[in-house]
């Protein structure tokens, strides 16, 4: 009898010893997470920023003044305005039909 009563109680220590460590685990993972967390934060913030920053020199660049100037820069001198019977239209529901021709 006491030997059983041993057994058990051994093996109960054994089941809460094995939970405590998993809870231990977890809390640790969990730790490791919050450390983390901030890190990638300021990755995100940075990344806006830079976001930001880009817009902004996409917006400057393509700003018609600052178009108007490069073209008349000597790089790009050589480009002309194309003339209005140059140019051709499409209207919308004749290119959905050839589109619709085309693919049959």
């Amino acid at each position: 009898m006491r030997f059983s009563f041993l057994i058990k109680i051994s093996f109960c220590i054994l089941i809460f010893c094995f939970q405590l460590f998993k809870y231990i685990d977890r809390i640790n993972n969990l730790t490791k997470l919050k450390i983390v967390i901030p890190k990638i934060e300021k990755e995100v913030v940075l990344l806006k920023e830079e976001n930001k920053r880009l817009k902004y020199e996409i917006n400057k660049f393509e700003n018609p003044n600052n178009l108007i100037n490069l073209a008349r820069t000597q790089t790009f001198a050589h480009l002309k305005h194309p003339l209005v019977r140059d140019v051709l239209k499409i209207e919308k529901e004749v290119a959905l039909q050839d589109k619709k021709s085309f693919l049959k």
